[in-house]
């Protein structure tokens, strides 16, 4: 019999405990985690559908039902709007090769957004990194802007050996 009341003392003090400690808890974390759809505070990356390609270094997204504009980071491309640039038609259609319909994984560094609004990301297709192929095949250029530096060493490197190989911006 002591053993059975033991027992049940457990289980109550459990349902009290769920009921009045952790089911608040586990609400309100739900709630806080919900408040923004890109809420990147557990995690620096996450899942989007590419709606539009801008040009060479932004792309338009669908996350979780709502638009954001992608402004990638440590990378500049030539410019098609409002008055196009050497080369940037060219950098707008190599991206749009590489993510426009696709699904990709967008990766924070350091700073949410840029003086426009746009989200800074580094994207990725599978286990592409985009920020990088861009410079690499030439069609944009290494570009630091602290504190998001994350790849810079990554990108810099590709910025050499597109220079090296001649590619894209750095032909002749």
């Amino acid at each position: 019999m002591n053993l059975f009341a033991n027992h049940c003392r457990c289980s109550i003090m459990t349902v009290m405990m769920l009921r009045y400690f952790l089911l608040p808890l586990l609400l309100a974390a739900c709630l806080n985690g919900c408040a923004s759809p890109i809420n990147t505070a557990n995690t620096s990356t996450i899942q989007a559908q590419v709606t539009h390609v801008i040009d060479g270094d932004t792309i338009e997204v669908n996350i979780y039902g709502q638009s954001y504009r992608v402004r990638y980071i440590g990378i500049d491309a030539p410019e098609v709007y409002p008055d196009e640039e050497p080369y940037g038609q060219e950098a707008a259609i190599k991206n749009k090769e590489l993510v426009e319909g696709k699904t990709v994984a967008l990766e924070k560094d350091v700073s949410e957004t840029d003086k426009y609004g746009r989200l800074l990301r580094y994207v990725y297709v599978n286990d592409l990194f985009v920020n990088g192929e861009m410079v690499r095949l030439g069609y944009a250029q290494a570009i630091t802007y602290p504190p998001d530096v994350k790849h810079q060493d990554m990108l810099i490197e590709c910025q050499r050996e597109a220079r090296e190989e001649g590619r894209g911006l750095w032909g002749n």
